[in-house]
């Protein structure tokens, strides 16, 4: 059977362009290289479905208006998986970020999200958390969304195979060739070798996005430079009924450092250190450890030591190449062809959670140029209630 479209990589970027594809009737098929979906970065993330805040600061006004869109439809079609939720973000003396701007960012996001924001007054304080009070000048409340990043990939690629979507599970890619005409990707499934035909692919295996492309014939040389960025995250005890979010700024270099309520436990996350090495033998460091620990520790109270860690967990990141730190560098997703307006194979770059049903649209509107309109139904994924 010959496929439109195969997409490589079952985290939440390639099951949204299957959802995507299979809802204007394509036939898809998705390969993933594990056992099930959303093991590698997809089930690593912090967790949010959010604008984020912190890119208004690097002046990323589209990014986080289209994020606030996306959480606005996951609201709506997953109110099961998203759910609005409290942050709070203490500023003191020594803060870098004065409680001036971060009125001034808040009430953009604000304006842009349609979420109020306020101002905690001093005589409540004492009921956030052992949140450390010396030298503190404002504390700011406002809502953002948290998710199981596993279960909403898992929920995106039910929708996507509900449609109509294939996918093979434990299928390694072993190469790929492009024609003028189509692709044929020759696959390790079960100890077994099968080339499977389709008009296009789509690459979307995130951290291994590169290695995808050094399997394909012709060679592909116009692509993006581009770096792994690892994140990581450890789980502590809950030690008091936490009223919600806490969005922080590390003292060390600051960045921003989210400690948050998951599971009866708490998630405090997350670094971002350089990464050279095998996408599967991501894991995380000491160094990464302590600075998440010492974040904590700065603002709270009750002191945590490696003791206090219960487990820990790595992802990566696929950011563009800078010199600049990884937190400053633009988060934009990107979609590179492999031989231009004659390109048969499609490679994602980056992408976020949140915006993953948005990309997958972008991912759409090119495919829709090269490949021809099917008779039928056709969805929209921006009304798909997910299950």
């Amino acid at each position: 059977m010959e496929y439109d479209l195969i997409v490589i990589g079952a985290g939440i970027q390639g099951a949204g362009v299957a959802q995507a594809a299979s809802a204007q009737g394509y036939r898809v098929l998705v390969l993933e290289q594990y056992a099930e979906p959303a093991q590698g970065t997809s089930s690593r993330s912090s967790k949010l479905i959010h604008g984020g805040l912190r890119y208004l600061e690097t002046a990323q006004f589209s990014l986080v208006y289209e994020c606030l869109q996306e959480r606005k439809r996951l609201l709506k079609n997953a109110p099961h998986l998203v759910k609005l939720v409290p942050f709070y973000i203490p500023v003191y003396h020594n803060s870098h970020r004065k409680p001036w701007k971060i009125a001034l960012g808040l009430a953009l996001y604000s304006l842009l999200s349609f979420t109020p924001f306020q101002r905690i007054p001093k005589s409540q304080w004492s009921s956030l958390n052992g949140l450390k009070t010396q030298g503190l000048k404002a504390v700011f409340k406002y809502y953002d969304g948290q998710t199981d990043d596993k279960k909403l990939t898992q929920a995106v690629l039910s929708s996507a195979k509900s449609l109509g979507a294939e996918v093979i599970f434990s299928a390694h890619v072993e190469s790929i060739e492009i024609s003028p005409s189509s692709c044929t990707t020759t696959l390790l499934t079960k100890g077994k070798k099968h080339s499977i035909k389709s008009q296009f692919i789509v690459n979307a295996a995130g951290p291994w996005v590169e290695s995808i492309i050094q399997k394909t014939t012709p060679v592909i040389t116009a692509q993006p430079k581009v770096d792994l960025v690892q994140g990581t995250h450890i789980i502590v005890p809950k030690t008091n009924e936490f009223l919600g979010m806490y969005y922080l700024e590390a003292p060390q270099d600051q960045r921003a450092v989210f400690v948050m309520p998951w599971e009866n436990q708490l998630l405090i996350g997350t670094t971002e250190l350089a990464y050279n090495g095998d996408p599967a033998d991501v894991a995380p460091l000491e160094i990464e450890i302590e600075y998440l620990l010492s974040v904590y520790n700065h603002y709270f109270s009750a002191s945590l030591s490696h003791a206090d860690v219960i487990s820990s967990f790595a992802g990566l990141r696929v950011l563009p190449q800078a010199d600049s730190s990884a937190f400053s560098r633009p988060r934009d997703t990107l979609l590179v062809g492999d031989n231009g307006d004659k390109s048969r194979m499609f490679s994602l770059y980056g992408g976020k959670l949140t915006a993953y049903r948005a990309t997958a649209e972008k991912v759409m509107r090119r495919l829709r140029r090269v490949l021809p309109v099917k008779s039928g139904k056709r969805l929209d994924t921006r009304d798909l209630r997910l299950p």
